[in-house]
């Protein structure tokens, strides 16, 4: 009878030493959730873009005499109207989305037409942004030497909405 109690006594140390280890884990739950860690959102670090026009007005006559050598006048008028929205310093690797686009300007730099010669399909929200800051930000300066002009420029479009123009880029890691 010994032995029997012996081992009921090992048996009833062995059970309470689960239950006690049981108790400890769910001692350490809780049963409020715990909420999820905090998500910091870090800035592009504030670069100075350059070839932008300063905050003084852009230029309301273009003296370029190629299509070329106008998008950089358009660019730089894109950028002045945008400046909250353009990407400060070299551009990832891989972006959300590139589209290159052509714009017809009149004489007096207004928006006559839009056409794509590589557009972003898989981002069509972009595409529409894209077209409605090309249009809102008109009109552009005057193409005075060449009287009309259409100028191709590609846009370079981060995750975050922001955008460079390759006209002005600072670059791509």
């Amino acid at each position: 009878m010994n032995l029997f109690n012996t081992s009921r006594t090992k048996l009833t140390a062995l059970g309470l030493s689960v239950a006690s280890a049981i108790a400890a884990f769910l001692a350490g739950c809780t049963s409020t959730p715990l909420p999820p860690p905090a998500t910091v959102t870090v800035p592009p670090p504030k670069v100075p873009v350059p070839n932008a026009t300063s905050p003084a007005a852009p230029p309301s006559v273009s003296q370029a005499v190629t299509p070329r050598a106008y998008r950089r006048d358009a660019a730089s008028l894109i950028y002045a109207k945008n400046a909250d929205r353009i990407y400060h310093g070299k551009m990832p690797p891989l972006l959300y989305a590139v589209g290159v686009l052509q714009v017809e300007l009149d004489g007096k730099g207004r928006v006559t037409g839009i056409s794509w010669m590589r557009a972003p399909t898989q981002a069509p929200e972009v595409m529409a942004e894209i077209e409605h800051t090309v249009r809102a930000a008109a009109p552009y300066p005057a193409p005075v030497r060449m009287g009309r002009v259409t100028y191709t420029d590609t846009w370079l479009w981060h995750k975050s909405g922001t955008f460079q123009l390759d006209t002005l880029t600072e670059g791509q890691y």
